[in-house]
């Protein structure tokens, strides 16, 4: 059952006789979830698109997850299914006895697991102690897989099979971020060659090999931020990017980024603005936003290589049921549309099928890498808006976006400033399970002013907490990691050192720290990869007590 806002609702549970529905599960051997059936967001709370290609291991106590990686290692190897009762973790930070059947599946990462599990009826155990057996110990008749009825067996099959359809798509777009990475690995390593060449041939008169080395050295970091843009668009193209939505004014999003899409535009190409007054507010990312309309007007610019003219229009329109009878996406009730027209060359509706889909382009001269309208659909499926194409061949294109209106009132757009603070004598304990990355993290605080403390994972970063004898200000602390995640050490920490600041770091934050890809009250993130100076100026907003950190958080489940 799925409310209006699209999240899993908890039906009351089966009634006596009725088959209980089955949540079905697919992992890789390593844990991350492939598949997610309507029936686990049922029973865990959780979208599909929450939690596939995330650890399995939100679902699991703290004290179930080396059991539970043990069982997947021997059950991706080949082994024999598995059943078990245990407790697991709703989203609502609930817990819930389920029994679980796990079996050897496959996955084109190798080994797979697919786990079938459905609430034990009249067992729910709030306290551990009160459980009539433990984790992991034999169900009694509950754990027949036979209660998952028919109707959930076929399902599993329908939803197998179009799983097997998202994979041969998963295929094409791995094979367009391998060609892009290839590229620009080519280009990364080639240049690192070139620069050790130059500093090996320096000799006593380096300063002609110098000036070729950090010629070099330019190209490898344009080469790097690229790299950086391309993992960008991918999470936000699979809505895994961490949001900061607010509620603001779309026409004042559009007049703040008119200048730079005249710049992007050129001067052959006309930019027509007509932007409705009163306009209701939306909550939304003013970034994305940004980024939404240059990327539009980028594929216009593109249309219209002999020059044309491109409009933007906003207006407030109220969608009703009649009109999501005739096939419109958007919500209904009060909603903002956007509209973007140009007057280029169109494209056949073959094309415009396939227009969102990421690494799709019909650029001959490899001019473009197939992202930036599968960029714009992350970005508004992500708001809970929708986006529509209308094109034809000689006539232009007509993107309109449609996105919730909201209640509250618009707030202005604050720019960030940049910060600086100087270091006061503060010790970090920084907690990151790459090595490499551990050592740039450790300079990058010890050349600026501060005592650095390492530690690889959790335990040996609690450890060091517990045994330190002076103060320790600060926890940098990356997000997903073996034993531990970042969130378990940052409460973990707060018991031991109950003063202590937090900044997580990570790539890929939405499964710890997010709801629906929504960065929590209170959290200070920086995103990897992080430049020196933003991890600097966020650690002196930590520190100056502009977070009130991870205390605004703590104890909140994860999202």
């Amino acid at each position: 059952m799925v409310d209006s806002t699209g999240n899993a609702r908890r039906r009351a549970g089966p009634a006596a006789g009725e088959p209980a529905p089955c949540a079905v599960i697919e992992m890789t051997g390593a844990g991350v979830v492939s598949g997610w059936n309507p029936a686990a967001a049922l029973l865990y709370g959780y979208r599909a698109e929450e939690v596939v290609g995330t650890p399995i291991d939100v679902l699991f106590l703290p004290t179930d997850r080396v059991k539970e990686a043990a069982l997947r290692r021997r059950i991706s190897a080949g082994g024999p299914a598995e059943g078990h009762e245990t407790e697991r973790v709703r989203k609502d930070g609930t817990r819930v006895w389920v029994s679980s059947v796990a079996e050897s599946t496959k996955h084109p990462m190798g080994g797979g697991v697919t786990s079938m599990s459905w609430e034990t009826r009249g067992q729910h155990h709030p306290d551990p102690a009160e459980a009539p057996r433990g984790a992991g110990e034999p169900a009694e008749a509950t754990s027949d897989p036979a209660r998952c009825d028919d109707r959930e067996t076929q399902e599993r099959k329908e939803w197998s099979q179009a799983q097997a359809q998202r994979l041969e798509s998963l295929g094409q777009l791995a094979g367009g971020v391998a060609h892009d990475f290839n590229n620009l690995l080519a280009v990364i390593v080639n240049y690192v060659a070139f620069v050790a060449e130059e500093v090996a041939a320096a000799g006593p008169d380096p300063a002609g090999h110098l000036a070729v080395a950090s010629a070099d050295l330019t190209q490898i970091e344009k080469a790097a931020e690229r790299a950086v843009r391309l993992t960008h668009q991918l999470l936000v193209f699979a809505r895994r990017d961490v949001i900061r939505p607010q509620v603001l004014d779309l026409d004042t999003v559009i007049t703040t980024v008119e200048e730079m899409l005249r710049q992007t535009l050129g001067e052959h190409i006309h930019l027509v603005t007509t932007l409705a007054p009163d306009l209701w507010p939306v909550l939304a990312d003013p970034g994305q936003l940004e980024q939404v309309l240059v990327n539009l007007a980028v594929n216009a610019r593109d249309a219209m290589p002999e020059g044309g003219t491109l409009t933007i229009d906003t207006g407030n329109v109220t969608v009703d049921a009649e009109t999501i009878a005739g096939g419109s996406k958007a919500r209904q009730g009060r909603n903002v549309r956007l509209r973007v027209s140009d007057s280029g060359t169109g494209m056949p509706a073959e094309v415009a099928q396939r227009a969102f889909e990421p690494f799709f382009t019909t650029k001959s001269d490899n001019g473009g890498t197939g992202l930036g309208l599968a960029t714009v659909y992350g970005i508004l499926t992500q708001a809970d808006g929708t986006i529509r194409i209308y094109s034809e061949p000689g006539t232009g294109t007509t993107f309109t976006i449609m996105l919730p209106a909201t209640a509250a009132a618009a707030a202005p757009i604050v720019e960030p400033v940049p910060y600086q603070r100087a270091p006061k004598g503060e010790t970090v304990l920084v907690v990151e399970d790459e090595a490499a990355l551990r050592e740039v993290t450790r300079r990058i605080f010890t050349r600026n002013g501060y005592t650095v403390i390492t530690a690889a994972n959790g335990p040996e970063a609690l450890d060091i907490a517990a045994r330190h004898p002076g103060e320790i200000h600060l926890l940098v602390t990356d997000v997903v990691m073996p034993h531990l995640l970042g969130k378990e050490v940052a409460e973990r920490m707060r018991l031991i050192r109950p003063g202590i600041e937090v900044i997580f770091m990570s790539g890929y934050a939405r499964p710890v720290l997010a709801s629906q890809g929504r960065l929590e009250p209170g959290v200070a993130l920086v995103a990897k990869p992080f430049s020196e100076a933003d991890l600097i100026a966020m650690a002196g907003r930590v520190l100056n007590g502009h977070f009130r950190g991870f205390a605004a958080v703590q104890g909140q489940a994860p999202a």
